[in-house]
């Protein structure tokens, strides 16, 4: 399998790609082949500060001249710089010489280039992005958090198909339990796009339970969590925030007390815990469901941890079919008219 990596993307490109690429190739004993795709020269020599990964990692170097930077508009991007990383990257998949894209840099480049050059899946109005929260001793998967500010009921409707397979195929979730962000659990709490959303998951196929509220997130029972992007961006935003705020506080109030410190030491196995819980290098990166490829966006601060993580979930999605089950799913949900196509 080859799974193209941009090179020059997010903060800490190329030396974190280059080392996170070479670790998930070694890790799974050559089974990948990771394309670094940026500049030919950069990318090499960091390749060479790495003797020890080089002798078990398979990799190749595709050469792109031009580099999104993060705070490029993605539209202008896309225009000025069509021999940037990310674009030759995914080109590289349309034309079917690798299997999967990973990508640290510009998000809204990364799902801009992948919608132009990979296209949607059959059935498919718009691509989502989907992103995991701690949940006890799990994970739930929330889509949309930042692809579509503006949606309709259809559009909500197949983010839930999509989130309930992919929860059902990467998570091992049989038959997963999918709920509806709203602002009360009754089925006529909520605004009218959430209302109609409601009304339209109750009649399909899946596990829906109904709606739940923030204060529910990280104690629902469901393993997947569906709202707009607009919703989910903030969501994701803060969540991201908040860890880091709480960690921070705990150090500065340890600092203080000599007893706070050790009791620390004594919780540092259970911190040890929680941190990775909440910790995005344990999951690499989110995918961007809905395009005819497989696409995986990661922070923009990705440690060489983050990035191979990053590539061993773009191969699970490569190995799992993931894309044949969601087109099958929405066109057999198209057939059954479950969502109107005036909605």
């Amino acid at each position: 399998m080859k799974i193209a990596l941009d090179a020059m993307g997010g903060d800490k490109a190329p030396r974190a790609l280059i080392e996170g690429g070479l670790i998930a190739s070694t890790q799974c004993n050559g089974a990948i082949e990771v394309v670094f795709v940026g500049d030919r020269k950069r990318i090499a020599d960091e390749i060479n500060r790495h003797k020890e990964l080089t002798r078990k990692a398979r990799y190749s170097i595709v050469h792109a001249s031009q580099v999104v930077e993060m705070g490029d508009s993605p539209s202008t991007a896309l225009k000025r710089k069509p021999d940037s990383s990310i674009f030759v990257a995914q080109k590289l998949q349309k034309e079917g010489k690798v299997d999967a894209v990973v990508s640290a840099g510009n998000t809204g480049a990364t799902m801009a280039s992948g919608l132009l050059t990979l296209g949607r899946l059959k059935g498919v109005h718009r691509p989502a992005i989907g992103t995991f929260v701690p949940h006890e001793d799990d994970f739930t998967f929330i889509i949309d958090v930042g692809a579509n500010v503006d949606c309709k009921p259809r559009n909500l409707v197949e983010f839930a198909i999509m989130g309930s397979i992919f929860t059902s195929k990467i998570m091992r979730k049989e038959r997963p339990k999918v709920a509806l962000l709203s602002i009360g659990e009754e089925k006529k709490k909520g605004n009218e796009l959430t209302l109609q959303v409601h009304a339209q998951l109750s009649q399909s196929s899946l596990n829906f339970i109904g709606n739940v509220e923030g204060n529910d997130i990280l104690n629902s029972e469901a393993n997947s969590i569906v709202c707009d992007g607009f919703v989910g961006n903030i969501l994701l935003k803060f969540a991201e925030n908040l860890a880091e705020v709480l960690g921070a506080q705990i150090k500065r109030n340890m600092k203080g007390s000599k007893i706070a410190l050790l009791g620390g030491i004594l919780m540092k196995p259970v911190f040890t815990k929680v941190k990775k819980a909440w910790d995005y290098e344990e999951y690499g990166g989110v995918p961007l469901l809905g395009v005819n490829g497989v696409v995986i966006i990661s922070h923009g601060r990705s440690t060489p941890k983050a990035v191979s993580n990053a590539i061993l979930k773009a191969r699970e999605m490569v190995d799992t079919n993931i894309n044949e089950t969601i087109q099958h799913e929405l066109v057999a949900l198209r057939g059954m008219e479950v969502v109107s196509e005036n909605a």
